[in-house]
């Protein structure tokens, strides 16, 4: 099976179930994060694709385009899952995740499902059994 094949077969059975929806990317994030997705294609090949993928269809925009309802990388953002649990953790890179802290890592299936998306959005991810789950933006604050 090809790298990625997992996740894009689960991208293509989430897209027939629900549209996927339109995510905003400020451009130096964007840069950062195609850095940091590449370099870990060998190691996490499945959240590495999946970052590429939402990367690619971004609409990307400079940073004073974006709203502050946007999900960047180090917003804190509240989201309530499809079992009714409400959480609020802070989007950072790999080396400042640390999930006691409420700081979860781009590189993990729920940190790439939350970039881009506006307060509203929900989202499809795939947890760690191998089962569709969605999350819907309830607020997001401060962009470090």
């Amino acid at each position: 099976m090809p790298r990625g094949a997992t996740s894009f077969y689960w991208k293509r059975i989430m897209t027939t179930i629900d549209t996927l929806p339109p995510i905003l990317i400020a451009e130096e994030d964007r840069q950062q994060l195609q850095k940091l997705a590449q370099s870990a294609l060998n190691h996490i090949p499945e959240v590495a694709d999946e970052l590429l993928f939402e990367l690619e269809r971004a609409e990307i925009r400079p940073s004073p385009g974006l709203s502050r309802d946007t999900v960047r990388m180090n917003s804190t953002v509240e989201f309530e899952t499809d079992k009714g649990t409400r959480l609020v953790l802070q989007l950072v890179y790999p080396e400042r995740a640390d999930i006691a802290a409420g700081r979860i890592s781009i590189l993990t299936p729920i940190g790439t499902a939350l970039i881009g998306l506006s307060i509203g959005q929900t989202m499809t991810w795939v947890d760690r059994d191998g089962q569709p789950r969605q999350l819907k933006i309830v607020a997001v604050t401060g962009h470090h």
